[in-house]
């Protein structure tokens, strides 16, 4: 595998965000056979040993949960085919209106947007995490936001790549 293949087939892992796929393998840290676990890995360090600067434009990256990119269909398939696993493309118009409410305050009150693993979760799941964290302070939702960059890293990498 050349390094132009494995960005392409992995540098969007980290939403629009090719830069840690091209850090990982630049680093040598990318070995065959791969596996989603050993990728994983080499991701997330290069990912934490960014600036905060940017591991923000990582989470700048990641869409509003049912925003505005999913209305229009500008998702990345990654991101539609999470959210509508979830139920996010068939909210009644309040649901709707609530996840616009809760999108825009968090967006205002941390600068990034609300990110979550939505695998295995439905709407009401999301919506509790969402009031639940809304009220934290930006240390703890920034750490958690980046956490589940890195959980849903792994899981796009889970579906691409044998485990071990």
């Amino acid at each position: 595998m050349t390094r132009d293949e494995f960005i392409s087939s992995y540098g969007g892992v980290f939403e629009h965000s090719p830069f840690i796929a091209e850090r990982a393998w630049d680093a040598g840290k990318i070995a065959l056979p791969l596996t989603a676990a050993a990728v994983h890995s080499a991701l997330c360090e290069e990912f934490r040993s960014a600036t905060r600067d940017a591991r923000l434009g990582v989470l700048c990256a990641h869409p509003d949960l049912a925003g505005k990119l999913a209305v229009s269909g500008d998702l990345t398939e990654d991101s539609r085919n999470e959210q509508a696993g979830a139920g996010l493309d068939r909210l009644t118009e309040a649901e709707f209106s609530r996840f616009t409410q809760l999108n825009e305050r968090y967006t205002r009150d941390f600068g990034f947007p609300f990110i979550i693993a939505v695998k295995g979760l439905d709407k009401t799941d999301i919506l509790a995490a969402f009031e639940a964290r809304i009220d934290n302070s930006i240390e703890v939702e920034f750490a958690t936001a980046c956490g589940q960059v890195e959980k849903i890293a792994r899981l796009r990498l889970e579906a691409l790549l044998p485990e071990t």
